[in-house]
């Protein structure tokens, strides 16, 4: 029984090609600006970004995007993901 000399798991090209939809459809659908800001969002919070291209994506497939989406419009998709954080006070008695 002989196994392929690659390292790489089969399904590793499928995950790069799927990858470089998803980078291509969101090359599409955001302004420059907007990517950069997903892009620096990916280094800190990567699931806060995948919820936001899943969105992105979800929505651009529907048609329901009447354009690019600009870097405000992105910044109001984020606060509309985002979960609100919850502020505690504490009295003393």
């Amino acid at each position: 029984m002989s196994f392929p000399e690659s390292n790489e798991p089969p399904y590793d090209n499928k995950n790069n090609e799927l990858s470089a939809q998803k980078e291509q459809i969101l090359k599409q659908i955001l302004s420059p600006e907007a990517r950069l800001r997903l892009n620096n969002i990916k280094m800190v919070k990567s699931e806060l970004s995948e919820l936001v291209e899943q969105y992105l994506i979800g929505m651009a497939t529907q048609g329901k995007l009447p354009g690019q989406i600009s870097d405000d419009q992105l910044k109001q998709i984020l606060l509309s993901i985002q979960q609100p954080k919850r502020d505690f006070k504490i009295n003393r008695v």
